[in-house]
Order: C-alpha cells, then sequence, then structure tokens
C-alpha cells in the first residue's frame, strides 16, 4: 500500500500523519519547535522525529521514510531561503513545503471557494477562489497582524500608559493593568523590553472579556480590532455562496462581533490544519495525483 505524510509545524511543536493515498490516517506522532527559521536542523530532526512516531504508531517500519513523499505546512516558509534548505536535507522521497495557511486552508474549506481568517497570537488570512489564492497579512505585530492577541494586548499596554498620564478616561480593565504593574509606568516599559508576541497576547482574552461587561477601554480596542478584521476580509470580496472559517485562539471571541454579512457565511473548519496537509499529501502524490506509486 502506498503511504504519504502530512507535517503540521510552528514553533512550539510539530504533528506528523501517516495515511493513505486515499486520505486515511494510519498513524500519529508528535515532535518539538519546527520553526525553520530560527533552528533549521533542530526543525528537521523533530519533523522527522513525529514522522518516525507516525509509522511506529501505525505498526509500519520507520525505514519506510525514505519511499514515502510528505507535503509539510510550517510557519515562516515564505520567508527567505529557509524552505529551500530544508528540502535538501529531508528524508523523504518527496518533500513538498508550504507555508501553514495554506494546509489550514485546505483543511477547513475542503473543494469549497472561500477564506480563513487566522486570528490568534497573530493574524493572517488566505482566500481561494477557482484554484487561485490571496494570501494577505502574516507580518508580525510589529508592523501587521492588526486584530491579533500580541497587537491587542500592546495597545492595552499602551491606552494604560494614557490613562496614567490622565490623557484619557480609566476604565476598570486600565485599573486592573494599572495593579499589575504595581502602578509604575516605568514597569510596564521594562516588561516591552523583552516581551514577546505571546506575552502580549495573554492580555487579549481579559479585553475581549471587559468589552462584553461595557468597559469602555476594552470596548474600544474590541470595537477598533474588530474593524481591522473586516477591513481585511473586504479585501477578498467574499460572495454569500462562498465559505468564512476563523481559526485560532480568538476565533470563538471574535465570531459573534463579526457583521452580518461574515456571520452569514461563516462555517465551522472540516478539519484542521494536520488533517489539510494530509489530503493535499493525498491529492498530489495519490494515483489520482499521477504522484507517487
Amino acid at each position: 500500500m502506498d503511504l504519504v505524510l502530512g507535517i503540521d509545524g510552528g514553533g512550539t511543536g510539530c504533528r506528523a500523519a501517516l495515511a493513505t493515498t486515499t486520505g486515511d490516517i494510519l498513524g500519529r506522532g508528535r515532535g518539538g519547535p519546527a520553526n525553520i527559521r530560527t533552528d533549521l536542523a533542530g526543525a528537521c530532526n523533530n519533523i522527522v522525529d513525529a514522522a518516525r512516531q507516525a509509522f511506529e504508531d501505525a505498526g509500519r517500519d520507520p525505514a519506510l521514510i525514505a519511499s514515502t513523499p510528505a507535503v509539510l505546512g510550517l510557519a515562516g516558509a515564505n520567508v527567505g531561503d529557509y524552505k529551500q534548505r530544508l528540502i535538501a536535507i529531508l528524508p523523504f522521497s518527496q518533500s513538498d513545503v508550504e507555508n501553514d495557511s495554506l494546509i489550514s486552508l485546505e483543511g477547513a474549506l475542503g473543494e469549497h471557494d472561500g477564506a480563513i481568517a487566522a486570528l490568534g497570537t497573530g493574524t493572517v488570512y488566505l482566500a481561494r477562489r477557482h484554484g487561485q489564492l490571496r494570501p494577505v497579512g502574516g507580518w508580525g505585530f510589529q508592523v501587521g497582524d492588526l486584530g491579533s492577541g500580541a497587537r491587542m494586548g500592546r495597545d492595552l499596554l499602551q491606552e494604560t500608559l494614557l490613562v496614567y498620564d490622565k490623557v484619557r478616561a480609566g476604565s476598570t480593565l486600565s485599573d486592573i493593568m494599572l495593579e499589575r504593574f504595581n502602578h509604575d509606568p516605568s514597569d510596564i516599559v521594562e516588561f516591552t523590553t523583552n516581551a514577546k508576541p505571546g506575552d502580549y497576547g495573554q492580555f487579549a482574552p481579559m479585553v475581549f472579556e471587559h468589552a462584553a461587561k461595557g468597559d469602555v477601554v476594552g470596548q474600544k480596542l474590541v470595537e477598533r480590532a474588530v474593524a481591522d478584521v473586516e477591513e481585511t476580509l473586504a479585501v477578498f470580496d467574499l460572495a454569500p455562496t462562498e465559505r468564512l472559517c476563523l481559526l485560532g485562539g480568538l476565533a470563538g471571541l471574535y465570531a459573534p462581533l463579526l457583521s452580518k454579512r461574515y456571520r452569514a457565511i461563516m462555517h465551522p473548519p472540516l478539519q484542521d490544519a494536520l488533517g489539510g496537509a494530509v489530503q493535499m499529501a493525498a491529492k498530489r502524490f495519490g494515483k489520482a495525483g499521477g504522484g507517487h506509486g
């Protein structure tokens, strides 16, 4: 029986699934971080380890890795030459490396046209129409990622400092933030010195929570973020027959706040990103695709 691998990798870990060429998953595995921009060799080792686990989970000989093709969806694969360098050292019979947003779209939409909005610590958007892909965003919260958890957390800290300086009116939310930082603005500034996106993103659920209670600072930040998300989605000009899938940790918080136009075409994802990688591998390397066999 011919086999294919689907890999979903990011900064915190990677997942692998061994499947038949019809897309039926036989075994799964997990590995460590797979950020090819920060540690190419380490990412490769973790990817291979996850693949080996998937073979073992399926009761198959891991030696078959060398004769098995794979589709890998990896964060950062669209930047620099990391993708080409990784392909050169992967042990699979063929390695198709894609950005993680593509396998997310494939899993979420299946054969349907539409778009995904990945709304988490960062934000990235991808639409597909008649086979044509249109990516938007994903540039990092320093210069982009509007509506992301990281951007929202950063904006909350900025708003808190404006309240401290009595430039703007405060609220329960800004009071909580001031208390968290000992009512000392220098502590907030110090926090930002080494803070990573996830450090800022930890504050985002609290912003949504207080906004729902009528907190003026929370409402302002959420309204701004919703407007940013909708402004980005407007680029795609989605038709009523197309699908919109919200993904990521903030998806459930955004879903009820988007305008009726987007709520009307919102669908739950058909599969997750790993499922999308498996389906892409089955299409590309299965007999129907004229590939591996």
